[in-house]
């Protein structure tokens, strides 16, 4: 077995030592501090999340989850929401499709998201659509920050630490785990908390403005329009040559898409 220096002989000397940047102390999340609520499935508790999400203060901590390496689509299988004197609510959009209601609640509500333009559209299909929006990711891109993934970026900013163990599960699933369920409060805990930090990094660097521009920019973004022959986009679509076989892979495409 080749010899490995300790940590002590490779670095016995301080100007020989690496210079090696430290990594932030990191407390790990393991519980929502209200822990994990019920699911909101029925009309009954939609108008009761609804009261309360209006009736909470400030910015409204928003997070979606989809089931994309399992389920064809972009689909809504959860949406999170966090307020500060509502609580955590986490909601099924397939048992309730329509939140227009969730959406009036937090009317003028100024709603925090992590890279909100891969969950805007499918909240927009629940008719769940902001009048503002603080995109953490956006802001820590502006800032320059490195690391912009939501673990990274609240490691580095508030020193906690989110486990993404459930980030790629198939949240078409029902019921769902609560183990899954606590990963997803988790999600919206500390987003306004975030917001509040790098909201002020923003504005000492002179760069608040730019980025409510960017912010609204994704807010107001148009669908991305219909693509021309989507079917050619299907994988490995390069090794087919003849017109016999490239019929049959769009029939395939298209019998999927149905």
């Amino acid at each position: 077995m080749p010899h490995v220096p300790s940590v002590e002989s490779a670095a016995s000397d301080p100007e020989e030592a690496p210079d090696v940047p430290h990594a932030p102390e990191v407390t790990p999340l393991r519980e929502p501090a209200d822990g994990v609520p019920d699911v909101v499935e029925t009309p009954g508790a939609l108008a009761e999340a609804a009261a309360a999400l209006a009736a909470g203060t400030g910015p409204v901590a928003v997070d979606a989850e989809r089931a994309s390496g399992y389920r064809y689509g972009q689909r809504t299988y959860l949406v999170q929401l966090r307020r500060d004197g509502a609580g955590t609510v986490l909601i099924d959009p397939i048992a309730l499709p329509d939140l227009s209601s969730i959406g009036q609640a937090l009317q003028g509500v100024e709603w925090v998201l992590h890279a909100a333009s891969q969950d805007l559209p499918g909240l927009a299909e629940q008719q769940l659509r902001p009048d503002a929006v603080f995109d953490t990711e956006l802001a820590a891109r502006l800032l320059g920050m490195p690391r912009v993934g939501l673990a990274a970026v609240v490691a580095d900013v508030l020193g906690l630490g989110l486990a993404k163990e459930h980030s790629a599960v198939d949240w078409s699933t029902r019921p769902l785990p609560r183990d899954w369920l606590l990963y997803a409060a988790l999600d919206v805990e500390v987003l306004t908390d975030l917001r509040r930090e790098l909201g002020a990094r923003l504005e000492a660097a002179g760069k608040a403005e730019w980025a409510r521009q960017e912010f609204e920019a994704v807010r107001t973004a148009p669908p991305a329009p219909p693509r021309v022959d989507p079917w050619r986009r299907t994988s490995g679509l390069q090794t087919v040559r003849d017109r016999r076989r490239l019929a049959v892979v769009r029939a395939l495409w298209e019998a999927r898409e149905a």
